[in-house]
């Protein structure tokens, strides 16, 4: 086995491979990071590197299987950490150049569960400035691309962590999802992503309270992603809206056949390009293959819905940033900067309506979740925007139309506004242009063993992904 297969390796089959000694954690970190700095250049996926740190713990980590020890969740495992979330001691830079000199003070509830659970934090992911892009560039750090066409981005705002998963620079890593940032950067990348219900993973103040905002697990199989949910979920003192009791998925699950699942190629609102239809369509007759029942459904949703979503956005976590205009104005990137004047015009009665707008939608999809095991649609209408995008100033178009700059050329933000339903992003394929695409599969309210049930019998069925050099990014 080649050191690039250990840097595509499962992380479960990575820990079996520890227990057995067949595997060190020495060697797979020194493979893992050997990658990282082979693919950084053309990349730019990381941010700050922790090499040495990572090197010490992995040797720590291969004295405890040496010597037979109990061994934790994530023993001796190469965890990428996406640049927003704080570990005491460690700087933060959240893309900005007006924190680039931060060291944090103390550590994130999840980051604190990852160490304990063993994990080592080789790197940081990178971010566009303050994770308010569907894209990942800043000024502090650059354009971050794609492992499968750098021409392309590899979504956003955890783009940073998509593209290491799928240049094989990580075994796991973090993403945290407000818009779609988790899912965005699966589907571009072509990996896993998981965004959890509301309060089912702890966050730091004070998006702990923005029900939009979640943090959740990538990796590049289902299996893992359950593996590492389940380090990252359950309640914390830290977080009064963290979900009692913790909820632990098995890493087995039942096959689907006889579910009945609905699928949505639009949600009624979204043009959609046709690489997307196409690949949603074949993982429609691998669903239908494994004896599940799958029927498009009419979600009657308004075209409304994505500017009501914005709203709720930019009244929030656009307000937020807002707060830095005054002093660092001009150390703001372009789109985060729109971002912030944005949310500093918007209206308590805007806010009001994006909240009728939500209610209006669960009123439709609620009773179809009650008549189907789960919902199928694509991740993104379009495949990625180029590296180099700027929704402040570019245009994106799908099949002739122009569309939303912002989030239109994604399908992924009415599930924040339904952020109580569970969403799993599972590659398709690729696009003509070599880009991956994506299918969420969305559950009922707290439903996430569905998801993840769905999710583990499609891969099941497909082989998984990254198994051989041929189905791994070419660099």
């Amino acid at each position: 086995m080649s050191d690039l297969d250990f840097c595509y390796m499962p992380a479960h089959e990575a820990l079996s491979r520890f227990r057995a000694r067949t595997l060190s954690p020495v060697e797979l970190m020194e493979a893992v990071i050997a990658r990282a700095e082979a693919v950084q250049g053309k990349l730019n996926s990381l941010t700050f590197t922790h090499f040495d740190r990572a090197m010490d713990a992995a040797r720590k980590a291969e004295a405890r299987y040496a010597r037979g020890a109990r061994t934790r969740a994530l023993e001796g495992l190469p965890i990428a950490v996406k640049d927003e979330s704080a570990i005491k001691g460690m700087p933060t830079s959240g893309g900005s150049l007006i924190m680039k000199d931060d060291i944090a003070g103390h550590t994130s509830v999840v980051n604190a569960r990852i160490l304990r659970a063993g994990g080592i934090v080789h790197a940081r992911t990178a971010t566009p400035e303050f994770s308010c892009a569907g894209y990942t560039w800043s000024r502090l750090w650059g354009i971050t691309r794609n492992p499968w066409n750098p021409d392309f981005t590899p979504g956003g705002s955890s783009g940073g962590s998509g593209a290491a998963l799928a240049s094989g620079a990580a075994t796991l890593a973090t993403g945290s999802d407000i818009g779609g940032s988790i899912r965005i950067p699966a589907s571009c990348s072509g990996v896993v992503g998981f965004k959890p219900p509301y309060g089912r993973n702890p966050e730091d103040p004070p998006f702990n309270l923005d029900f939009y905002c979640h943090e959740g697990p990538m990796a590049r199989t289902v299996k893992d992603t359950i593996l590492f949910q389940n380090v990252m979920a359950g309640p914390s003192p830290e977080d009064i809206a963290s979900l009692r009791p913790k909820l632990r998925l098995p890493m087995e699950m039942k096959p689907i056949k006889g579910w009945k699942i609905a699928f949505s190629m639009d949600l009624g609102v979204f043009e959609v390009d046709p690489d997307v239809r196409k690949n949603t369509e074949a993982a429609l007759d691998v669903f239908r293959g494994l004896g599940a029942t799958v029927e498009e459904v009419d979600l009657g949703w308004s075209p409304d819905l994505l500017d009501a979503g914005m709203t709720y956005l930019r009244h929030l976590f656009g307000a937020y940033v807002s707060q830095l205009l005054k002093d660092h104005a001009d150390d703001m990137t372009t789109y985060a900067r729109q971002f912030a004047e944005e949310g500093r015009k918007s209206k308590p009665v805007d806010f009001l309506h994006s909240l009728e707008v939500a209610a209006g939608m669960y009123r439709t999809l609620g009773p179809i979740l009650e008549r189907y095991d789960v919902l199928v649609c694509p991740t993104t209408a379009l495949p990625a925007v180029p590296a180099d995008f700027d929704q402040s100033r570019d245009t994106v178009r799908i099949n002739g139309k122009v569309v939303n700059p912002f989030l239109g050329w994604v399908m992924t933000l009415p599930f924040n506004m339904l952020s109580r339903c569970p969403v799993l992003s599972v590659p398709t394929g690729r696009a003509g242009n070599g880009v991956p695409t994506g299918i969420q599969i969305v559950g009922r309210t707290y439903s996430d063993a569905d998801v993840f049930r769905a999710g583990l019998a499609y891969e099941t069925a497909l082989g998984g992904w990254f198994t051989n050099r041929a189905s791994r990014p070419n660099l």
